[in-house]
């Protein structure tokens, strides 16, 4: 089986041309191919000669894989399916608004880490995607070109997959590659310090840390790794970097009914973020089989937001998209492995 090129770094490109004996330049020219136009195979990289082509197309392929199926929301949102290796699938979201198109990326068949609200936890954990499987959500989709902003937030913990996580933001970031803007990204993570160190040091994408509740011993409940990396080790590393230009922070919190959206919890998050300039998302609970969780109301959750900006900290509810078609937080699951 040939190797693809796509996901593969300038640096790593020019090692292949090396070894290919073909000239310094060439690297570049494929870069360009593989990132800034709408070609698909390495027959078409024009500007090389027939004989580079011929090299390159003995060992390696473009790398593009198309989606295996997509099915659209009566609100326009839509799910990708996509087929990483016989029987393995992963799945991400498009989610349309009046002026942004934003792309929910995943980067694991499954996860590990088995949050108690979260489906793809309940499927487990297949395998980490490489650089280019997580960028072929990207370029594969009709939407490519009309994208604004990307999130890692679709199946697994991004931080659990560093090195193909951040090679994939230094690809789409840099000026050999999709040349976007570090702000039009946010990776999301339940709190991996170690790697968030890694992230915050050679990243200048948003960051989401997924917080649903001020207290370790709930958090434990909801989040396992709360155990491995508890709350106050996450706010420390968060305090060594900057995030209060360029670069934000925010926290993401589901709302469950009677659990996390009293007064106690208001002044526990003002407590836990005071002095951090950042923004909490509150989001609504989807229910998924075999948990006791429940969402709060519509009024509660309303009036969680306004205690908490009455507290100073900036608040939103985020918009539920994509539920009739399992595409809202947490219900990312690709059945048919579970079938």
């Amino acid at each position: 089986m040939k190797e693809p090129l796509f996901g593969k770094t300038l640096s790593q490109i020019q090692k292949i041309t090396t070894e290919l004996g073909l000239p310094g330049f060439t690297a570049k020219q494929i870069t360009d191919w593989l990132y800034k136009k709408d070609i698909t195979s390495i027959e078409e990289m024009s500007n090389l000669s027939k004989k580079a082509r011929g090299l390159l197309a003995e060992k390696y392929d473009f790398g593009l894989q198309t989606f295996s199926n997509v099915q659209e929301s009566s609100d326009g949102t839509k799910k990708y399916l996509f087929e990483i290796k016989p029987g393995q699938f992963i799945e991400s979201a498009l989610i349309p608004e009046t002026k942004r198109k934003t792309l929910c990326l995943s980067t694991q068949i499954g996860c590990k880490r088995r949050c108690l609200f979260c489906m793809t936890g309940k499927q487990g954990l297949q395998g980490d995607l490489t650089t280019g499987e997580i960028l072929n959500q990207v370029r594969s989709i009709p939407e490519f070109q009309q994208l604004t902003n990307l999130v890692y937030m679709g199946m697994g913990e991004p931080l659990d997959n560093l090195d193909a996580v951040m090679q994939s933001l230094q690809i789409i970031t840099a000026d050999w590659g999709f040349g976007w803007s570090p702000r039009r990204i946010t990776v999301s993570t339940i709190g991996i310090v170690p790697a968030m160190k890694i992230f915050a040091e050679h990243s200048n994408c948003h960051l989401a840390v997924s917080l649903h509740t001020p207290f370790d011993e709930e958090r434990k409940l909801l989040m396992p790794v709360n155990q491995e990396f508890p709350l106050a080790d996450i706010i420390s590393t968060i305090e060594q970097f900057d995030f209060e230009n360029q670069r934000r922070i925010s926290f993401e919190y589901i709302v469950f009914k009677g659990l996390n959206d009293t007064p106690k919890h208001v002044n526990g998050l003002a407590s836990l973020l005071n002095g951090i300039k950042c923004r909490i998302n509150l989001i609504r609970f989807h229910p998924i089989p075999n948990t006791p969780l429940e969402g709060t109301d519509e009024e509660r959750l309303l009036e969680f937001k306004e205690a908490l900006i009455a507290k100073g900290i900036t608040t939103t509810i985020r918009a539920s998209r994509g539920q009739d078609i399992d595409a809202a937080c947490g219900l990312l699951s690709t059945k048919e492995m579970l079938k």
